[in-house]
């Protein structure tokens, strides 16, 4: 069997290479962008004011005075005033433009306004205070957003203050999402004693929506024929196919024998891990590349092998920038001896003296479904120890 980290090298090496597409920026929330998007004129485009009250002269304050005369208001989204009196003011608002001649703003706060005059109350007004110059956050031309941003809230608002009304976006990839296995019944359905109802597609399907990617669901009986039938076009309409069950050594598990007459080859079938451990990837090379990932059918096994394998070569394809590591410190000692590496369900917990701590969590093995509630996330323990002490960081693959 593969190693973990072997496992992951082989999945990188098949990234699919997807198309862009413009979009209009109403519909770009949640894209990845494919486009450098630079600022089109200064971080702020002129000398702003930053708090409402009045513009002065430093030097009249300096050489003591504390009376002004008011000789008008600059207002947002007003040209330019003039400050052309020595002793006197104008009244400014918040985002408009400093008035020539003037170079600090004092708050209303800090004055009182009687018949047309601002009498300054304070004694530690500083010279430029209360001014944002032109072009202190950026310049023109200057990278605001580079290739590979996930858009959300605030990207798209630095997007629209640019004028990019149309975006280069990566195409979102075509995604079917398998269920099999005759266990397994829709989810309105009342299940038999001996049936389950279908969750794990509809996770996957949620997990995939995080990167904005719709997925269709299927299922398919275990049925040889049945499953050649429909697997042949799934393969035609979609880029990736993520199955879920019949990987395993069952009499019923025909998933790799028929994606290998599909002509789909096998990068890897089986990865030294718990759970997970029956992971098949495998690819279709040629003008219209395919990917496909079939997961074991146990949830905990589905949800592990989702997050640390398929939604990381997702991000890939789309393009995003690399998601930064997590690590947490374990919260109690763990001891496991067999030989593979271990994802570790935990709930995670930040503590007041800033460190993450993993807290393992109790579980009947791959099939407890409803341990998963608890789960936010899974941490890696490395095939090379058995036991893992107290206060040991590792990574973890956050779920929630």
């Amino acid at each position: 069997m593969l190693s973990v980290s072997e496992a992951t090298s082989i999945i990188k090496q098949h990234q699919l290479t997807l198309p862009t597409e413009t979009v209009s920026l109403t519909d770009a929330t949640g894209r990845v962008l494919r486009e450098t998007v630079r600022a089109d004129r200064d971080f702020p485009p002129f000398d702003r004011v930053a708090m409402d009250g009045i513009a002065i002269r430093f030097a009249d304050y300096e050489a003591g005075q504390r009376t002004f005369h008011i000789t008008g208001v600059q207002r947002a989204g007003q040209e330019q005033q003039r400050l052309s009196d020595a002793g006197t003011c104008l009244e400014a608002m918040t985002g408009a433009m400093v008035p020539a001649g003037a170079d600090t703003i004092v708050r209303y706060e800090d004055i009182t306004l009687t018949d047309g005059q601002a009498i300054v109350l304070i004694d530690s007004v500083q010279q430029n205070q209360s001014i944002h110059y032109r072009a202190t956050d950026r310049h023109a031309g200057d990278e605001l957003l580079p290739i590979g941003t996930r858009l959300g809230p605030t990207e798209i608002a630095v997007a629209a203050s640019v004028g990019m009304a149309v975006l280069t976006v990566t195409a979102l990839p075509r995604v079917a999402l398998i269920s099999t296995g005759d266990e397994l019944v829709d989810v309105a359905n009342t299940p038999l004693p001996y049936q389950i109802r279908r969750s794990n597609t509809y996770m996957l399907r949620a997990a995939l929506a995080s990167l904005g990617i719709t997925a269709t669901l299927h299922h398919i009986a275990d049925d040889e024929a049945v499953l050649e039938s429909e697997l042949t076009t799934l393969l035609a309409n979609n880029e990736i196919l993520i199955l879920s069950g019949g990987v395993s050594a069952g009499k019923a598990d025909f998933v790799p024998d028929v994606l290998a007459r599909l002509g789909v080859q096998k990068q890897f079938h089986k990865v030294a891990q718990r759970p997970g451990k029956p992971l098949w990837f495998g690819t279709v090379a040629g003008s219209n590349p395919k990917t496909v990932f079939a997961l074991p059918g146990n949830p905990v096994s589905t949800v592990l092998c989702a997050y640390r394998y398929v939604l990381p070569y997702l991000r890939s394809s789309l393009g995003l920038v690399a998601e930064p590591e997590h690590y947490a410190q374990l919260a109690a000692p763990v001891n496991f001896q067999p030989d593979v590496t271990y994802f570790l369900p935990v709930r995670l917990t930040s503590e007041p003296h800033g460190n993450m701590l993993a807290h393992p969590l109790p579980g009947s093995g791959s099939a407890d479904f409803a341990n998963l509630l608890n789960t936010d996330a899974f941490m890696e323990l490395p095939a090379s120890q058995g036991l893992f002490s107290a206060g040991a960081a590792f990574r973890v693959w956050v779920t929630r």
